[in-house]
């Protein structure tokens, strides 16, 4: 989680990308606590691969290392100070790379339900695509184990999509071939890929199977992101869990479901949802609020929002209704 997530800005300027929150809870929590469920058993460590500390400072540490605890796990804190690549970052946490572990981007969501198959080498979680051509795909044989990585093939090869998550039963037959690449400069795309340590493994025989995700929702800029709340929402809704904080005030104002309302949200003469999510101690005035997200502390006036996504500590006062603001801004 070392990029600076430039494709959701303004909202990623001043809160990491994968903290930002979806259905009420920052992208890399609901992450890595959707893979310990798939998983099923304890996890002993998570390591997280950040940026320059002048960006993703101590309250990020401190973030992530009480998600870990919260899963019985330690936290490892690595940095990657120079964007080179997946290989790089991963290269970044070197102390961390043995035994079975899980590889993971921290700007995508999921939804899945598998065995884990821990026999094989390695297991590249994947999800059927209706557009192959726009994605990494991988090539299986007849007994449905990855011969291939083709990244955006003209011709078609299979349908099944690289989502961004790895499952290795030895995490050093990785290291040794990443190593590798980064001492003979391996490059592609101009920085140093995980696919090239991959695609050594096959070549030295390693067993790659597919793990498939019922959903894989991207965070990437702000229209795929309010996507992902309003989906994300829906799960939450069906699986019965609470999104309404017992402390959210209405004052002639109606909820439509699904919602997120975060603790101390005041509403006044206003409809929120449906697919909204509102963030604690934000007040929300005389507006209509649907398919959107916003943050803590803000102040909504007079709006009708659709399809918008706001910041923390935002003042909106007006009749907009398609906007993107970021932290501290201030419309009147």
């Amino acid at each position: 989680m070392a990029g600076r997530g430039s494709r959701l800005r303004p909202h990623s300027l001043t809160v990491p990308k994968p903290l930002i929150p979806v259905a009420g809870k920052p992208i890399v929590h609901r992450l890595v606590e959707d893979i310990v469920k798939v998983l099923n058993q304890d996890i002993e460590e998570i390591a997280f691969i950040l940026g320059d500390p002048a960006f993703f400072g101590d309250d990020v540490v401190k973030s992530l290392e009480e998600l870990a605890v919260n899963l019985g796990a330690k936290a490892s804190i690595y940095r990657q100070l120079d964007p080179l690549g997946t290989g790089h970052a991963i290269m970044c946490a070197e102390p961390s790379l043995s035994g079975p572990a899980v590889i993971a981007y921290a700007d995508t969501l999921i939804r899945a339900d598998f065995n884990l198959d821990k026999e094989a080498d390695s297991v590249i979680w994947t999800k059927k695509v209706d557009n192959p051509e726009a994605y990494g795909v991988v090539n299986l044989n007849e007994q449905d184990e990855i011969t291939e990585l083709v990244e955006k093939p003209e011709v078609f090869v299979s349908d099944q999509a690289v989502i961004g998550i790895y499952y290795f039963k030895e995490l050093g037959d990785l290291k040794k071939e990443l190593q590798f690449v980064l001492d003979n400069n391996i490059i592609n795309g101009g920085e140093y890929q995980i696919n090239d340590g991959i695609k050594r493994m096959m070549q030295d025989g390693k067993t790659f199977k597919t793990g498939a995700v019922e959903e894989w929702m991207d965070c990437g800029n702000k229209e795929i992101t309010i996507e992902t709340n309003r989906r994300m929402l829906g799960f939450l809704s069906e699986s019965n869990e609470p999104l309404v904080a017992d402390s959210v005030v209405l004052e002639n104002a109606k909820i439509i479901p699904p919602c997120f309302i975060g603790k101390d949200v005041i509403l006044r003469n206003s409809t929120v949802g449906p697919h909204a999510s509102i963030g604690e101690g934000t007040v929300i005035e005389n507006s209509n609020v649907k398919n959107s997200i916003i943050q803590t502390q803000s102040v909504i006036q007079n709006a009708t929002l659709d399809n918008s996504m706001i910041g923390n500590h935002v003042v909106f006062n007006g009749d907009f209704t398609n906007i993107s603001i970021g932290d501290y801004s201030i419309l009147k």
